[in-house]
């Protein structure tokens, strides 16, 4: 009887042994045979802008590192937060990812009903670069630096507007800053997308225009507008005689436009690590800091906990100005 016990007992230890070993070793297993099929990287803007930029050159360029097509699937809707909440919903697998801009950061402060958090809902994989955002104006408006545009300002209250691309984008966010910190009164005026922003600005319709640096460096470099500064602590190799608003003596306007990626919370973290390790030699690539710069993207590739420790602080940040700005979306 003590024997057939005894049997029966080291049988179950070898069971409970056998599953503690296989549950410890699947997430190598995970690692070293993933991706075994397509991945699907949702941008949840419109094709052409900052976001669907990265998020395709990254798709592109990792789809040949791990041997599986990356797929990018444009979800645009709700100031992005229809692709957001896609993603979120996803099986956390390392099959569905997430290219996020500033507004996944942003918009938990502005709209009534979200659903999502992004801190509890994503792990985040990391910042894959940042574009600065830059104030420019029409050429008629007598101001060349960021104090003459301010004293133009204040002189005559309520008569300048400024474009923005979005409403709780960074720019726009950059602009209610702008207008905060100095007491200005000024018109603010929304437009769906930075080049109707820009193509206000060249018309004179909005004199005064706070973009990412992007759609803007053709119109900068060509006069149609001029750049008064960007938003950002060292200047930019697209636009290299362009001064930083604090070469202009106007510190703590600094502002970007985030481009990352996150995948949903859960997510394997060999998963993770295989991915930012992918995105820091993508990046490191000379073509591919060439592109960067060519575009008016700074490179980053921080780490995944670099990454979170970004958006709590930009979270914070915008918070404030989005409730001092009385910013709300039903």
């Amino acid at each position: 009887m003590r024997s057939v016990v005894g049997r029966a007992r080291a049988t179950v230890l070898r069971a409970i042994l056998l599953c503690m070993s296989l549950a410890s070793a699947s997430p190598l297993r995970a690692a070293d045979s993933y991706p075994d099929h397509k991945i699907r990287m949702i941008v949840p803007f419109a094709a052409g802008g900052p976001t669907d930029v990265i998020g395709r050159m990254v798709a592109e360029r990792l789809s040949d590192m791990f041997g599986q097509q990356i797929y990018a699937e444009d979800l645009p809707g709700a100031g992005g937060n229809l692709g957001v909440e896609t993603a979120k919903r996803a099986a956390p697998d390392g099959y569905t990812v997430l290219v996020v801009s500033t507004g996944f950061i942003i918009n938990p402060s502005m709209y009534s009903k979200i659903g999502y958090d992004p801190i509890k809902d994503f792990a985040p994989i990391s910042l894959v670069a940042a574009s600065p955002n830059v104030v420019m104006v029409h050429p008629s408006v007598p101001a060349e630096t960021l104090k003459e545009l301010i004293a133009l300002i204040k002189a005559n209250p309520g008569k300048y507007s400024f474009a923005q691309p979005a409403t709780g984008s960074t720019p726009h966010l950059a602009g209610e800053l702008f207008k905060q910190k100095f007491n200005l009164d000024m018109v603010m005026v929304p437009f769906n997308g930075a080049p109707l922003a820009v193509n206000s600005t060249m018309g004179n319709h909005t004199p005064i225009a706070f973009t990412a640096l992007p759609p803007a460096i053709g119109s900068i470099k060509d006069g149609s507008v001029r750049g008064i500064a960007v938003l950002a602590n060292r200047r930019v190799a697209a636009l290299p005689n362009l001064p930083t608003s604090g070469e202009e003596g106007v510190p703590g306007l600094e502002s970007d436009t985030l481009t990352g990626i996150v995948m949903p919370a859960g997510t394997p973290q060999a998963i993770i690590d295989k991915w930012h390790d992918a995105i820091v030699k993508m990046v490191a690539e000379p073509p591919v800091k060439a592109k960067l710069d060519t575009l008016g993207f700074i490179a980053v590739a921080n780490t995944p906990s670099e990454f979170a420790a970004r958006i709590k602080s930009e979270a914070a940040r915008w918070d404030a100005v989005v409730k001092a700005a009385g910013i709300h979306v039903d």
